[in-house]
């Protein structure tokens, strides 16, 4: 089976901020310790292709600690963090004031679409502050119980629209793409 092109065309409007993240059918992005263990690789989701949408990726502190930014090399990556110290981490750029002025301004600079990589609280502010455009997420086929919400509570209500969808049979995961409509 061939693997899955991005089925998003680039904003005419600009760059987006797309948050994408996996998430378990229950809801739940990370188990209680942060674990994604449960994650299946699936050898038809091309992830060179996914990656290659993006020239900028946007994580909490928790996140970039999880994932580290190597699989990140060569692309801008910020970090929101009111604790990590720039000197410690080369290579990354630590955010630790208001991140809706960075945000504007990327949105505005030339480029490819900035990922939200991870962070169900960086994800509720920022949704919050309708910086968020779009929504990719992996739903997996996978019952956690407990552990990092998606969505963590309180958050804003948002309505969504439906732009992309695919299945992957070898492993359950159903892909769903969604845009953000404020009101």
């Amino acid at each position: 089976m061939p693997r899955a092109k991005p089925t998003i065309a680039p904003s005419p409007a600009g760059r987006q901020v797309r948050y994408g993240v996996a998430m378990s059918l229950d809801g739940f992005i990370a188990g209680p310790a942060g674990e994604y263990d449960w994650i299946p690789m699936d050898p038809d989701i091309d992830f060179g292709a996914i990656f290659g949408r993006f020239d900028t990726f946007v994580m909490g502190r928790k996140t970039y600690q999880a994932a580290g930014a190597g699989m990140m090399s060569g692309s801008t990556v910020l970090v929101v963090s009111r604790t990590l110290k720039p000197e410690d981490h080369p290579g990354v750029t630590i955010v630790s004031g208001p991140i809706e002025p960075t945000i504007r301004t990327l949105k505005a600079a030339p480029g490819k679409d900035i990922w939200l990589f991870g962070g169900g609280e960086l994800f509720r502010s920022m949704l919050a502050e309708r910086l968020v455009d779009a929504i990719d997420v992996a739903v997996i086929p996978f019952l956690l119980g407990d552990g990092i919400r998606f969505l963590p509570a309180p958050a804003p209500r948002v309505a969504l629209s439906l732009t992309g969808h695919r299945h992957y049979p070898k492993s359950g995961i159903m892909s769903l793409e969604y845009a953000v409509n404020y009101r």
